[in-house]
């Protein structure tokens, strides 16, 4: 049996395994009950990514928060940014997002925010999971279940809150032309409406919500071939990918090359930098060209633990700029504190726009660094053990141990993590040629 995961990315599981209508149902009892604390009648506000398991896991999941006393408004098929921002403006004690996030479609997961938006930390995860495993659930009597509700604003909300921070005459004066891969997933419905008001000529590949994944999830090199192929026919000025919640993004330029995830974050940085000055936040796996970039305009840039929570949450204590992950997730906290595909999109039409450069020029002119990713199958305890192998070779470096262990050695790092999401780690080296970065993987698969 798979494991279920429950980590500071949410729940998440294998559907008819590890993760269940049985399981989601409960999970709605647990974060019901706990928001009683503090509200009797708490509102949750959930929404949901295209798999084709959403359905349940959503109505379970409402099914039980609302018989432990929560009122539900469901906003049907969303992206994971909407439901931060439908939250906020609900007002709502919680919001949940049904979705597995990159994940194949035999995943799905209940991702669950704060009223402010911002992803649950690591504690309060911790908390809800004790309770969940304690099976510690109010059940109240006929008069204490809670109401349902739908609420269809969600993608024209967020459409036009990402729209009013740039100037969108200058884009639509471009008449830019864009490629966009949605993978059927939610990114599918408000995308169009955003392109459409920003004066593109849309090719949408893979654009009906239905969770027919047409290829792996995960926005990367090998499952974008399609992508990068139709950029080139179509002379598109760039390519974007979503994955299915739509709160990464990844680019291809307008030569038909992927360029990476890594480089989503470090464009919407210049952008935003460009503009206005500020301290900038991303996570410890993040690419060194964000210190780069912001060396350029003399700020700061502050690392955390991977996990969009950590960002977000280091973001708003130091009321910072921009930030994110290099995962392709952008982080914008005038739009919310929480991934977003759409506002990358934006912010990258409005650089090329100001800049008059190309894609490919825009990254020429960014130093690069040499990144090479790697997973392997590893459970918690082994994970742990490893972690500190790991750190003992390396013990003349002080290795950094905020998220597993990372190794900087002045121009080039490395780093060996477990995943929140999955029973993996990933180990990630950045140098500035690819031969020392494969050295630096192959020294801690050595170990």
């Amino acid at each position: 049996m798979a494991e279920l995961i429950i980590s500071v990315s949410g729940v998440r599981g294998v559907i008819g395994d590890s993760l269940t209508g049985e399981v989601a149902f409960n999970f709605g009892r647990t974060l019901a009950s706990h928001l009683r604390q503090s509200d009797t009648q708490p509102s949750i506000v959930i929404g949901r990514d295209s798999r084709r398991s959403g359905p349940l896991i959503q109505q379970a999941f409402s099914a039980g928060a609302m018989e432990a006393g929560a009122s539900v408004i469901d906003l049907g098929i969303v992206t994971t940014p909407t439901v931060g921002l439908m939250t906020r403006l609900l007002k709502a004690a919680a919001g949940v997002v049904i979705t597995a996030s990159h994940n194949p479609a035999p995943y799905n997961g209940i991702k669950i925010l704060q009223p402010d938006g911002i992803a649950l930390s690591a504690a309060a995860i911790a908390g809800l999971k004790q309770r969940y495993l304690t099976r510690d659930w109010f059940c109240g009597h006929i008069d204490a279940i809670g109401h349902y509700a739908t609420d269809s604003r969600g993608h024209a909300h967020h459409v036009q809150t990402v729209l009013q921070y740039f100037d969108t005459r200058q884009i639509i004066q471009k008449r830019y032309r864009v490629v966009l891969d949605s993978i059927n997933g939610a990114g599918s419905i408000p995308s169009p409406m955003l392109m459409g008001k920003l004066g593109v000529e849309l090719i949408h590949l893979n654009g009906t919500a239905d969770g027919n994944f047409s290829h792996t999830p995960e926005p990367i090199r090998e499952n974008l071939i399609g992508l990068c192929d139709a950029v080139a026919k179509h002379r598109a000025a760039v390519g974007f990918a979503q994955d299915p919640d739509a709160d990464r993004l990844a680019i291809v330029d307008e030569n038909g090359c992927y360029i990476g995830e890594e480089y989503t974050l470090a464009l919407c940085v210049l952008n935003r930098l460009m503009k206005k000055k500020g301290t900038v936040v991303c996570n410890l796996s993040t690419s060194r060209m964000i210190d780069d970039i912001a060396a350029q305009f003399g700020v700061n840039v502050i690392r955390t633990p991977v996990g969009e929570a950590n960002v977000a949450g280091r973001m708003m204590q130091e009321h910072a700029l921009i930030g994110g992950e290099g995962n392709g997730g952008v982080i914008d906290l005038r739009v919310g504190p929480i991934r977003d595909s759409l506002m990358g999109m934006a912010s990258i039409l409005e650089l090329l726009t100001v800049t008059g450069k190309t894609i490919s020029q825009l990254v020429n002119d960014i130093p690069a660094y040499s990144v090479i990713k790697h997973k392997m199958d590893v459970d918690c305890a082994g994970a742990g053990i490893l972690a500190e192998k790991i750190a003992r070779q390396f013990a003349q470096y002080q290795p950094d141990r905020q998220d597993g262990v990372r190794v900087d050695f002045g121009d080039s790092w490395v780093q060996f993590r477990p995943s929140n999401t999955e029973p993996i780690a990933r180990l990630i080296a950045e140098a500035r040629t690819p031969d020392r970065a494969r050295k630096l993987i192959d020294d801690v698969l050595a170990i």
